[in-house]
């Protein structure tokens, strides 16, 4: 990658970071809470909090989680503008990344969404899970009912600790408020779509 490149990527993060932390700010005030109780909220320290507000800090995805989880947003809000979509068709190639790509050696999933925005009352999405994906660390929990279906692979479905192993065709549909989490501790990569309603991103 050539110099321009790194200094051209470096710029699009650091304005990412900036967007991120703009909005976080503007929400806290709009539910007028200071700092320290959105950090307490958030289970989070005011300084991390104060770094992610004037874009100093990159922030995981659980750290944005827990911040939203405090705003009662979906954390897709951070990234995902909520301007009125022309168009209610969503072409392949123009899929919004969600979080991440599937990088097998780090077990990291990909998400993309389905659904043209998160505006309406449901959010689809297109996950692929690499072998050694594994979300058992930060189960989630929130209101709402999922539905999703594997289309290729093995995805492990853990609601409440009981597991649910899902193969190619099988579905599975729950109440969103029973803790849950996923894995994938097969040799072969899992594609599936899931279905949140409301939108939880």
């Amino acid at each position: 990658m050539t110099e321009t490149a790194n200094g051209a990527e470096s710029a699009s993060v650091n304005g990412l970071l900036l967007t991120v932390g703009h909005q976080v700010r503007a929400l806290r005030k709009d539910k007028n809470l200071t700092l320290t109780q959105l950090a307490d909220d958030a289970g989070l320290s005011p300084a991390i909090v104060s770094q992610i507000e004037r874009g100093l800090a990159n922030p995981s995805f659980t750290t944005l989680a827990q911040l939203a989880h405090a705003l009662e947003i979906p954390v897709g809000r951070f990234f995902i503008g909520h301007d009125e979509t022309k168009s209610p068709v969503v072409r392949k190639n123009e899929r919004r990344n969600l979080r991440g790509i599937a990088r097998k050696s780090l077990g990291e999933a990909a998400y993309e969404l389905l659904t043209p925005d998160l505006n309406g009352a449901l959010e689809a999405q297109w996950i692929v899970s690499p072998p050694g994906h594994d979300t058992s660390d930060t189960p989630f929990r929130h209101g709402g009912e999922e539905f999703g279906i594997v289309i290729s692979g093995t995805k492990d479905v853990y609601l409440d600790g009981e597991r649910h192993t899902l193969e190619a065709g099988d579905s599975i549909t729950f109440d969103s408020t029973i803790p849950h989490w996923f894995t994938n501790h097969y040799e072969e990569t899992c594609v599936a779509i899931w279905v949140n309603t409301p939108p939880t991103w």
